[in-house]
């Protein structure tokens, strides 16, 4: 199995935990702000799966975690076995997921291969294919993700990457309403890289950042604006 990118170490990707974060390559969403697009489709591997276990053997005792994230992870039909042999040298996993395949994250979630999961939710549902650079998009799967992880068996937090003008006050009213209950939601602000495919984009103020928070709080227990 590819490795398309290795993080050795991070102390902010898995909370609470001491990780290294996985790249794998592949998504079918194509969100024009997105910071990782070269990983949207084939892309070159820094190492193999035995490259990583070889890696992760020599980091027992000093990382606590490993995070996945892309692309899109759950869509690599190997990663199961992989998490399961991860699980095995003690490693705690994070899965980073657009919420597009909720029965191959349920799979994760019975089979206890997942501690922690971070889920995007690009927007609320009118501006949800818009927001994933899509013509149409089915969002079922996005709102049977939501309500699994909302069962609460793993931990897990959902995340929104602000960008102007993509959402506004009323984009936050509507997400608040659709993870109402949650344990944790982050505000993330849009930040321009070189691989952002469309140059359109901008960050919002810290004004209205604050403003979209005040307007998701009243729906979640706890909710913050994550690097401002």
């Amino acid at each position: 199995m590819d490795i398309n990118g290795l993080q050795k170490l991070t102390l902010l990707d898995f909370p609470g935990r001491s990780a290294c974060t996985v790249f794998l390559a592949g998504c079918d969403l194509r969100c024009p702000f997105c910071h990782n697009s070269e990983l949207w489709g084939a892309a070159p591997a820094v190492t193999d799966d035995a490259g990583l276990m070889e890696f992760l053997n020599t980091r027992r005792g000093l990382l606590d975690g490993v995070a996945f994230t892309g692309g899109e992870a759950l869509l690599r039909s190997e990663l199961p076995e992989l998490i399961s042999r991860i699980k095995e040298l003690g490693f705690a996993v994070k899965l980073d997921t657009n919420g597009t395949h909720p029965e191959r994250l349920r799979a994760l979630i019975d089979r206890g291969l997942i501690d922690y999961a971070a889920m995007d939710v690009k927007n609320d549902i009118p501006r949800y294919a818009l927001t994933c650079g899509l013509e149409e998009m089915d969002t079922a799967p996005i709102e049977e993700s939501i309500a699994l992880l909302l069962e609460g068996r793993v931990g897990y937090e959902f995340r929104t990457t602000v960008v102007s003008p993509l959402h506004d006050e009323t984009s936050f009213i509507n997400i608040g309403r659709m993870i109402e209950g949650a344990e944790n939601y982050f505000l993330q602000a849009f930040a321009d890289r070189d691989t952002v495919p469309f140059k359109c984009f901008s960050a919002p103020t810290a004004e209205e950042m604050q403003r979209y928070l005040a307007a998701v709080k009243p729906f979640v227990k706890h909710a913050e604006i994550r690097g401002m």
